[in-house]
């Protein structure tokens, strides 16, 4: 009788017992990141559901993610299967409006240049030696798209998920402390302060409904292992622009979307074990991020300062830090930095618009990526 008793007091410490140095740190970078949610409100809808599953995940015994476990039942059916990210792609669509980019198309051209640390930090990712799909999971941090780099880092790279995706949310909560130094550094004065004149260009109710449309087709036929990003996106936005489906338009953007996140935040924060988070390989990884959004940042600027080179000086170029996908953060940066210079200075919808490029442009960029792949046969058919 006294051994059993003993044996149950033993038991009621087990965790204890077994609780490691990784353990602790892990618990401690759970609550780092609950910290920089609740309190100082960086992307609180991710970063509280990824701080607390860290650490549940990181709880000695507690097998979250063994087979069977609560959280790897959500993270079998709707991470492995890239579900989740798709999901809350619909959400996404649902909640951005095109009309600013429609109105001035030539914009999309920063949404383009936003993505091009994707491509650099994929040739920086290879020389260090990571594999091909490793290096396309960490190079899509670039995106600043959250659920674009879980959507690829899930799909070929799952071992990283924990890493790329917390460096995905916290650079992108990080824009207005990132962006505005590389900001002042490209641009001159003179240039900040140019200011660009109200679009005057009206746009029909068909053209916003066949602008999902035609991307759909066209950025299908182009990388058609993108499809179900580009695909997804679309369907949010055509729901929202028909104006003939609002319960679906409505769900899609608040019922689907928050439960989405919340069960997609767990299970990335489930990933971050200490044994496999705990590597020199994830300092890395955040290195190559904060590059990848770095570039992304510069080269937007650059492409912005030859736009108002070729325009007589009639683009601020300032307004191609937004070319990045951090939507609409990196606009209201943008607003901010161009109101420092000059009070009359209204560059929110301008912005807006290389946002939403932007938003295109790095979903396209990982559509690309991920039908290269294909087209070598490093990923099946």
């Amino acid at each position: 009788m006294e051994s059993a008793l003993v044996s149950g007091i033993e038991g009621l410490f087990l965790g204890v017992l077994n609780l490691g140095l990784g353990h602790v740190i892990m618990i401690l970078i759970g609550s780092l990141l609950l910290y920089l949610g609740i309190s100082k409100g960086y992307e609180p809808l991710l970063l509280v559901p990824i701080g607390f599953g860290a650490i549940l995940v990181n709880v000695p015994l507690s097998e979250m993610m063994a087979e069977g476990g609560f959280i790897r039942y959500f993270y079998d059916i709707g991470v492995r299967t890239e579900i989740f990210p798709l999901l809350i792609f619909i959400g996404i669509g649902a909640m951005t409006d095109f009309q600013p980019l429609l109105e001035n198309p030539k914009i999309v051209l920063l949404g383009a240049a936003g993505q091009f640390g994707i491509f650099i930090t994929l040739l920086l990712a290879l020389a260090l030696g990571f594999d091909k799909l490793d290096a396309v999971a960490v190079s899509i941090i670039g995106a600043c798209d959250g659920p674009t780099a879980i959507y690829v880092s899930s799909k070929f790279a799952p071992h990283l998920l924990g890493a790329v995706s917390v460096a995905a949310y916290s650079y992108m909560s990080l824009v207005p402390l990132i962006q505005p130094p590389i900001m002042r550094a490209l641009t001159t004065e003179k240039e900040r302060t140019i200011v660009m004149g109200a679009v005057k260009q009206p746009i029909s109710q068909t053209t916003k409904i066949m602008f999902p449309i035609v991307v759909t087709i066209f950025a299908s036929i182009l990388a058609p292992k993108g499809a179900p990003l580009i695909g997804t996106v679309m369907l949010g936005n055509l729901l929202k622009e028909s104006s003939v489906v609002d319960r679906l338009k409505r769900a899609s953007e608040n019922e689907i979307a928050n439960i989405v996140t919340l069960l997609l935040g767990l299970c990335i924060g489930a990933t971050m074990e200490a044994d496999k988070f705990l590597k020199a390989q994830t300092l890395v990884i955040l290195a190559l991020g904060f590059i990848a959004i770095s570039l992304d940042t510069a080269v937007g600027i650059l492409f912005g300062k030859l736009m108002c080179a070729l325009t007589g000086g009639k683009i601020n170029p300032l307004i191609g830090a937004a070319g990045i996908s951090a939507f609409p953060m990196s606009a209201r940066v943008v607003q901010a930095e161009g109101q420092k210079y000059n009070k009359k200075n209204y560059l929110l919808m301008h912005a807006m618009s290389a946002n939403a490029g932007g938003q295109i442009g790095s979903v396209i960029a990982a559509a690309v990526m991920l039908s290269v792949l294909q087209g070598m046969g490093i990923v099946g058919q």
